[in-house]
């Protein structure tokens, strides 16, 4: 995808955890004019919209992502506005927060192919046309999704998007006990309560419908530590 504008020295990839989309990308040639004011606001916003929801943080999430769609409104671009919350949806999908993403669809008739085809994707209804339209760290979940055969995780370096992957293999019907545990073990590495909390609930459940007691013990002695207020 063409970066929208590109500003005066490189930056960090618009959102780097997400690395599903680039809303706006920041890298370019010292000769060019410095970002705007509009682009700075959204890529803080979002990438702080985005920590929050992972931790949990519902109020300070809240606001963040108001402050990244003021900044993409005063563009007047749906487009933009389009990529914003397909970056929220994506966050939520690997949280396993499904849904059909209503705030991304009221926009998706000015999104761009690559956008619509990585909403199909997070939806779990990807077609052989969309994978290299998807960003480089999906395509390899995308292919496997077509493939009965593949039942292994697929590894992505990148935490949030492998969580991402993961949530689309499972929103597919593609669960395996593999495919829990690594979900399991990459939120709580990175502290990411709200990806955790819904993982190891899905893991327990298939313990216990295992009949495997102790592990099932154990996902509920770390649940409970999870519950714990947060504070915003």
């Amino acid at each position: 995808m063409k970066p929208d504008f590109k500003p005066k020295r490189p930056l960090a990839q618009y959102n780097k955890a997400l690395a599903a989309i680039s809303v706006i990308a920041l890298a370019a040639c010292s000769s060019q004019p410095p970002a705007p004011d509009w682009a700075l606001v959204a890529e803080s916003a979002t990438q702080k919209a985005t920590a929050a929801y992972l931790q949990g943080q519902q109020r300070v999430e809240a606001l963040q992502w108001q402050k990244a769609r003021d900044a993409v409104a005063s563009t007047g671009q749906p487009a933009l506005a389009a990529k914003v919350e397909l970056m929220r949806c994506a966050a939520q999908v690997a949280s396993l927060e499904w849904n059909d993403c209503p705030a991304y669809e009221a926009l998706a008739q000015d999104a761009a192919q690559e956008e619509q085809a990585y909403a199909r994707y997070l939806q779990g209804r990807s077609q052989p046309a969309d994978i290299e339209l998807l960003p480089e760290a999906q395509r390899a979940a995308a292919r496997q999704l077509g493939n009965v055969a593949g039942v292994a995780p697929v590894e992505i370096k990148d935490p949030l998007s492998s969580l991402v992957a993961a949530g689309v293999q499972l929103r597919s019907g593609r669960a395996s006990p593999a495919l829990l545990q690594q979900a399991v073990d990459t939120a709580s590495a990175q502290g990411w309560r709200r990806p955790l909390m819904a993982w190891l609930l899905m893991q327990l459940k298939s313990e216990q419908q295992a009949g495997n007691s102790d592990k099932a013990a154990q996902l509920e002695r770390r649940l409970k530590l999870l519950q714990a207020p947060v504070r915003n």
